[in-house]
C-alpha cells in the first residue's frame, strides 16, 4: 500500500530515534531527558496532520508524554509505547548502542527491541492512511519513564486525555499477543538495632540477626501466598518473591546497628499491593518487637498492578486473528494496567523479544519489521477505517 506522506523511511526513523539517548533511572546521576525523542516524533507526526500535544510531567520538566491524534471521535485506536530505555554500558556492546547497526539480519541498537523501534513501525503503518480515510481517530502515544517510575503512564491515565476505545502497547512480545501479566511490588525492609562492642552482645541489639528472622518470616509468607494464589495461565503459575539485595553493618567487631533488605514481589491478577503489604507489615513488626528492634517498611517505587484484559476483548480477538497466535501471559510488568484504568481495552503486542530487552547488543530481527507493520495496518483498518 502506498505512503501518502513525504517522511523518512522506516529504518531512517528508527536510526534517528536510537541516536537520542533517553535513559530513565531512579538514580538522578544517570537519569536523562526524553525530550529529544519526543521532538523527533512531533516533527514526523505533525507532517502527517496529527494534532500533537506534548505534556510535561508534573515534577520532571525535562520529561514529557506525547499524545498525537488524527481524526475525531470517542472510539478508534491508540498505538502506545515508551520513549525511554534502561541504562547501558557501551563497553559491553560490540557496536555503538546509539547507532543503528544492521548485521546478520538484525538491527542492533539501544531501544530496537524495547522499544523505540515500535514508533517507527507505527508511523510507517499510520502514514498509509489519510485523515479522510478515518471514521474513528488514530492516536499515537509516547510516554516517559516506563523503565523507572512509570510516572508518564500514571499521569496520562489520570489526565483523562485518552478517549479512544482500545490500545496496542508495543512492548517486546515477539509478535505474540499478551493479554495478561503480573504486577510488581518493590519494597525496602529496614531493621534498626543498636550498635555496640562485639565482645558483649548485651551492649547492643543486632539488626542483622533480626533481619535473619525477618527473612525467615518473609519466606514463610511467600510459601503461604503461593498456596493461596495460583493461575495456570502463567508459565510460573504462582506469585514470586525475590530477595534481591541486603546490606548492613560496618565492621566485624561491632554489633550491627542497621540492616536493610530489598525485595521484589510479582503478583497475579486479583492480588492488590496495599492489601498484601497490610498483611505482611504486622507479621514483620511482631518479629522485631520480640527482638527489641525497630522496623521501617517503605516502597522502593510505586507498585504496578497486575493486568488482565477485559473478557471478550475485541482488540485481543483481532490481534489473535491478525497474528495467527493465541494471546498469552507474561511475567514482566508494563503500562497496561494504567491504560486499562483509563477505560481502554488493552493488548500488548510488539515486534521485539523480551530476551533481548535490557541486554548488551539488543536487537530487533529484520524479519519482524514488515509483519509488525502489516499487523498494525490491519488494526488501524479494523478500528479506525471499517
Amino acid at each position: 500500500m502506498p505512503s501518502f506522506y513525504p517522511l523518512p523511511d522506516t529504518l531512517t526513523m528508527m536510526r534517528e530515534l536510537i541516536s537520542c539517548p533517553s535513559v530513565s533511572s531512579v538514580s538522578p546521576d544517570i537519569d536523562m531527558s526524553n525530550l529529544a525523542v519526543i521532538e523527533k516524533l512531533v516533527g514526523w507526526l505533525e507532517d502527517m496532520d496529527f494534532v500533537v500535544e506534548v505534556l510535561p510531567l508534573k515534577n520532571s520538566p525535562t520529561k514529557a508524554n506525547l499524545v498525537a491524534t488524527l481524526g475525531q471521535g470517542q472510539g478508534g485506536l491508540v498505538l502506545a509505547g515508551h520513549t525511554d530505555t534502561v541504562p547501558f554500558d557501551e563497553q559491553l556492546w560490540k557496536s555503538n548502542p546509539l547507532i543503528l547497526t544492521e548485521a546478520d539480519n538484525r538491527l542492533y541498537g539501544m531501544g530496537t527491541s524495547d522499544m523505540k523501534a515500535f514508533f517507527a513501525l507505527a508511523i510507517t503503518a499510520a502514514r498509509r492512511f489519510l485523515l479522510s480515510d478515518l471514521k474513528e481517530p488514530l492516536i499515537i502515544v509516547a510516554t516517559a519513564d516506563e523503565e523507572s517510575t512509570m510516572n508518564g503512564a500514571r499521569e496520562l491515565a489520570a489526565s483523562g486525555r485518552l478517549q479512544a476505545g482500545r490500545v496496542v502497547i508495543g512492548e517486546p512480545t515477539g509478535l505474540r499477543p499478551v493479554h495478561m501479566h503480573k504486577g510488581m511490588v518493590m519494597e525496602s525492609v529496614h531493621v534498626h538495632g543498636r550498635s555496640g562492642h562485639s565482645s558483649d552482645p548485651a551492649l547492643g541489639a543486632s539488626a542483622m540477626e533480626g533481619m535473619h528472622k525477618i527473612i525467615s518470616e518473609i519466606i514463610n509468607w511467600r510459601a503461604e501466598l503461593q498456596q493461596r494464589f495460583q493461575d495456570s495461565q502463567f508459565k510460573v503459575p504462582v506469585p514470586t518473591l525475590n530477595l534481591g539485595r541486603i546490606f548492613g553493618g560496618d565492621n566485624p567487631n561491632r554489633i550491627c546497628g542497621d540492616c536493610e533488605l530489598h525485595f521484589d514481589l510479582r503478583s497475579l491478577p486479583g492480588m492488590v499491593a496495599d492489601e498484601l503489604l497490610a498483611e505482611l507489615k504486622p507479621r514483620l513488626e511482631a518479629v522485631v518487637t520480640e527482638a527489641a528492634l525497630d522496623l521501617t517498611l517503605r516502597p522502593l517505587m510505586k507498585s504496578v498492578p497486575p493486568f488482565a484484559a477485559n473478557k471478550g476483548s475485541e482488540i485481543v480477538a483481532t490481534a489473535e486473528q491478525l497474528t495467527g497466535v493465541s494471546a498469552e501471559s507474561a511475567a514482566y510488568a508494563t503500562e497496561a494496567p494504567f491504560f486499562k484504568e483509563a477505560g481502554l481495552d488493552v493488548i500488548i503486542l510488539g515486534p521485539g523479544d523480551i530476551a533481548q530487552a535490557h541486554q548488551p547488543d539488543e536487537y530487533l530481527a529484520l524479519n519482524r519489521v514488515q509483519p509488525m507493520i502489516d499487523v498494525l495496518e490491519g488494526l488501524i483498518r479494523r478500528f479506525c477505517v471499517a
